[in-house]
């Protein structure tokens, strides 16, 4: 798969039903706007994919946490409470 073509907003709209072909053919291509990425079209299989990656935020975060605050929590909290006295 090679790197995604850059197209500025208006070259975009004027060449949509060519960017659409190419997604379909597996090619992605980004929008920019003012020279900064502001969207993409991508073959549907590549978004796909795309939503079934785990997210990375603090919500997905998995296990009991057990050893996080070392051997006594209470003294390890207790310090970082000192800390701000």
């Amino acid at each position: 798969m090679s790197a995604p073509t850059h197209y500025g907003l208006e070259q975009a709209r004027a060449q949509l039903p060519t960017l659409m072909a190419q997604a379909h053919a597996g090619q992605s291509s980004i929008i920019t706007k003012h020279g900064k990425p502001y969207a993409a079209i991508v073959p549907v299989t590549d978004l796909a994919h795309a939503r079934k990656r785990p997210e990375k935020g603090i919500l997905n975060l998995q296990g009991s946490g057990k050893g996080l605050w070392g051997k006594k929590p209470a003294g390890t909290i207790a310090q970082l409470r000192d800390e701000w006295a």
